[in-house]
């Protein structure tokens, strides 16, 4: 009769005579033949699984709740649990409808930062699509903001500044700029230290011509000295040639010797500085 008035859907006999127990499950099967009741009578230390169905409702309220959502269309906001109610609201509402409170955290970062302010913008453009100036009014100098999350500020003393509020994307934005601009810093004094070697080996290089030069022309004319000037000054039988390196001119009473001297240079220096292939 008990069971009669409760109908549960489900039903687990435990704690009996394996027999009798046997003898109730038949009989309470039979009972509830036409009632979708699960009789279930485990052995010992047997584990048993139930399935509860059963919806759970939210109301929407407050700015939610002013406009009807179209069939399929998402709504999103949070879910308050209540007692027994379930309540969906905007996040500004929630000090509104509940004793809960919201608070944003803004948070601000300094780095050292020694190159052009433009640059980072410029990389920075080639990944995010939104990377947008602010009026100096507004951020009392240089500065952007990116992913409409970050704001970049250029500070004094080769520094910049990130200011952000604290949430998942804007962290992952803030982390993004942050390797950037340190990746930055650190290419910068390689890039001098590059074009400091560069420099060096041109100087070097150049010595090595000059001292090539003066070789093949002493092989050539004999007696060739240095001038006023880098000028190379080659004597050949009492007639005199003054070669001015840089320009390749040469000046000589002598016809001949003038215009041996200037076709032995240009030949020199086709051999000892060819053209670059990259040269087109």
């Amino acid at each position: 009769m008990f069971l009669k008035e409760l109908m549960p859907p489900n039903i687990i006999l435990v704690h009996g005579e394996a027999n009798e127990m046997g003898k109730l499950k038949q009989k309470l099967i039979t009972q509830f033949a036409d009632r979708n009741t699960k009789i279930i009578s485990p052995k010992n230390c047997q584990s048993v699984e139930m399935y509860f169905y059963y919806e759970k409702m939210a109301k929407t309220i407050g700015r939610l709740a002013e406009n009807t959502p179209e069939v399929g269309e998402t709504v999103s906001g949070l879910l308050v649990k209540k007692a027994f109610t379930y309540q969906i609201m905007a996040p500004d509402d929630l000090h509104v409808f509940s004793q809960l409170s919201t608070a944003n955290i803004s948070q601000r970062i300094t780095i050292a930062y020694s190159g052009a302010f433009g640059v980072l913008k410029h990389k920075l453009k080639q990944i995010f699509e939104s990377v947008e100036s602010l009026p100096d009014e507004e951020s009392e100098g240089p500065a952007f903001r990116v992913h409409e999350r970050l704001t970049v500020k250029y500070e004094l003393e080769k520094h910049i500044s990130l200011h952000w509020r604290s949430d998942p994307i804007s962290d992952m934005v803030l982390d993004f700029v942050v390797a950037l601009v340190l990746n930055i810093s650190r290419e910068i004094p390689k890039v001098v230290v590059e074009s400091e070697e560069a420099t060096k080996t041109e100087e070097e290089n150049n010595k090595k011509a000059e001292k090539v030069i003066h070789a093949l022309f002493v092989s050539l004319f004999g007696d060739v000295k240095f001038g006023e000037n880098g000028k190379l000054v080659i004597s050949v039988d009492g007639n005199v040639a003054h070669l001015h390196k840089q320009s390749g001119n040469v000046e000589s009473e002598n016809e001949g010797l003038r215009e041996s001297v200037r076709v032995a240079f240009q030949r020199i220096q086709n051999a000892v500085k060819p053209i670059p292939l990259s040269v087109s």
